[in-house]
């Protein structure tokens, strides 16, 4: 496997590369090189379409795009296209479509987080101000949407709906759950919204535009929905784990936030009746985490990462992930479901 598609499914990464572990055989690695290429020409497509204006507006719009990123959700859309006429021009508009949308809803995301850093370097937000960075996800979010009305109104009506459900995702979180709502289950959609439904898109999109059998576009929307939610709970435990010098986070990042990750959820759960739970609940909050110094909030972190709540969370993670696997059923066996379903796998496997 050349450099190119193991940069753009697993930059970072000290270990076997992601794209190693997916295609391992002399067909899969045929595909793989079909996808590589793709990945190429989307990086350049990507560089030009995030130009705007001469100075310091492209550079905040390529900010994060030069920052990194896995483009995992291209490479769903480019993989599930071989089910139909490959990756077509109107595959490669699509998935340059899908990466812009999830790009700036990350400009977004650190703003409404007030995030100091993404992906190994700081936020725009951080760097420039929330209006410079919540006016350059528009931008983003605009030429988005310029690239999908080139493919007719099904391409326009399913970005809308994918919009919506992203925006509706943080406005829940934001809000929180009401008095009849379950916290979990509320926090679960949040995934399944924020997340889920963007790699859907990628899938459906890639399928709908190389021609695909439309039996397959339904698997294929599950298996996105599913494996987003297994890939955040997956964050979830991975935010508890040490510094990262990679990406600069301190271990526990989101709770330092204030963001109730499912361990946490599930923690508040078991404090009803454990009163070792309550009381290490209480060192979690983020007033006590803020106001302890960095040893004492260190092991409120690792208490958290050690306790039971976080392997139940693995558990749940693992199950969203086997329920995305067989939702693949329909499909043909082949190169695609086979790479699919370790895609999956490898979710739930990973440390970064």
């Amino acid at each position: 496997m050349t450099s190119s598609l193991k940069r753009a499914v697993g930059r970072r990464s000290a270990s076997l590369s992601l794209a190693d572990r997916l295609f391992s055989t002399g067909e899969d690695r045929r595909t793989a090189a079909l996808i590589e290429d793709a990945i190429d020409a989307l990086e350049e497509r990507l560089s030009v379409e995030s130009r705007f204006a001469a100075g310091l507006v492209d550079v905040v719009a390529r900010y994060l795009l030069e920052a990194g990123g896995k483009r995992v959700r291209p490479v769903l859309a480019f993989l599930v296209a071989q089910l139909g006429d490959g990756i077509t021009p109107d595959v490669q508009t699509a998935a340059a479509s899908i990466e812009l949308t999830h790009l700036a809803s990350l400009y977004h995301d650190d703003v409404m987080d007030d995030a100091d850093q993404r992906r190994g370097v700081p936020s725009a937000q951080n760097v420039w101000g929330n209006s410079v960075a919540i006016l350059t996800g528009d931008l983003l979010f605009a030429r988005a949407s310029q690239l999908l009305a080139q493919l007719g109104e099904r391409a326009i009506r399913l970005q809308a709906d994918t919009f919506e459900r992203l925006c509706l995702g943080q406005l829940n979180e934001t809000i929180g759950p009401g008095p009849d709502i379950d916290p979990i289950e509320h926090y679960i959609q949040v995934l399944s919204d924020k997340t889920g439904s963007l790699i859907a898109a990628a899938g459906q999109l890639g399928l709908i535009f190389s021609n695909a059998p439309s039996a397959y576009e339904e698997p294929v929307r599950v298996f996105g929905e599913k494996v987003g939610v297994a890939f955040q709970l997956v964050d979830d435990v991975l935010d508890l784990s040490p510094h990262s010098e990679e990406t600069g986070k301190l271990a526990g990042t989101d709770i330092r936030a204030g963001v109730a990750t499912l361990p946490v959820l599930y923690l508040r759960e078991a404090a009803v009746t454990d009163a070792e739970a309550a009381a290490l609940l209480e060192r979690l909050t983020p007033e006590a985490l803020e106001s302890a110094d960095a040893a004492t909030a260190d092991a409120a972190i690792t208490a958290l990462r050690e306790h039971e709540v976080t392997q139940r969370t693995v558990a749940e993670a693992r199950r969203w992930a086997a329920e995305a696997t067989a939702a693949l059923a329909p499909l043909p066996d082949g190169t695609v479901k086979k790479t699919l379903i370790r895609f999956a796998d490898t979710v739930v496997e990973r440390t970064s």
